[in-house]
């Protein structure tokens, strides 16, 4: 009977862990699916729910994944972007989402900062978006020396100088963004999968 009831637990576990990975597999494709129709929609001025997304995929799922949706995101987004081609810039940009992604992986947050406001998470997310802009515009920078015969070092400083007042709109904006939504958003995907650390 020990031995019946021991290949028994182990069917039983083999189908959990089996039920789990389909689940995890179809909800990481539904946050696919959701992050690129943003990236390739309009959306009011200054607003990308696009990082807050990709950073909560990656403290849910690991960075590997959380930096594949960031690269495989902006990917897309370099060519179906509703504001033209992204060009060249489309490493850069891959490279600055996938970053948001890993650093999500790598993030576990101890306690909260205020009711209703999270004050980690939205100093985080201010963090990653001044490193994204940065390097979005550092791409920016490699155009205009390729095509315009600057001086690299001065298209770099130009393309940072030009994009300031997009990337101070877009860090204010983040901050709020992660700062309500970082942590509603995680635990309302572990829920789906079923359980994992409740972020307080």
């Amino acid at each position: 009977m020990d031995g019946l009831s021991n290949q028994y637990l182990r069917c039983d576990l083999m189908f959990s862990k089996e039920k789990l990975r389909t689940r995890q597999i179809a909800l990481f494709s539904v946050l696919v699916a959701v992050s690129i129709a943003l990236q390739v929609t309009k959306s009011f001025p200054f607003v990308e729910f696009t990082s807050l997304i990709v950073f909560s995929t990656g403290v849910v799922f690991g960075s590997p994944l959380g930096a594949f949706l960031g690269g495989l995101v902006m990917f897309v987004n370099g060519f179906l972007s509703p504001w033209g081609l992204a060009g060249l810039n489309i490493p850069f940009q891959m490279l600055g989402m996938g970053i948001t992604g890993a650093v999500g992986g790598l993030y576990r947050m101890e306690s909260t900062g205020h009711i209703g406001f999270y004050a980690e998470t939205a100093v985080l997310g201010a963090f990653l978006t001044l490193v994204y802009y940065l390097i979005t515009n550092a791409g920016y920078a490699l155009q205009l020396a390729l095509f315009s015969h600057v001086p690299l070092l001065e298209a770099l400083v130009l393309a940072q100088i030009m994009g300031a007042v997009f990337t101070l709109l877009y860090i204010v904006s983040n901050t709020f963004l992660f700062g309500i939504g970082a942590v509603p958003l995680v635990n309302t995907v572990q829920k789906l999968l079923g359980g994992g650390k409740k972020w307080q």
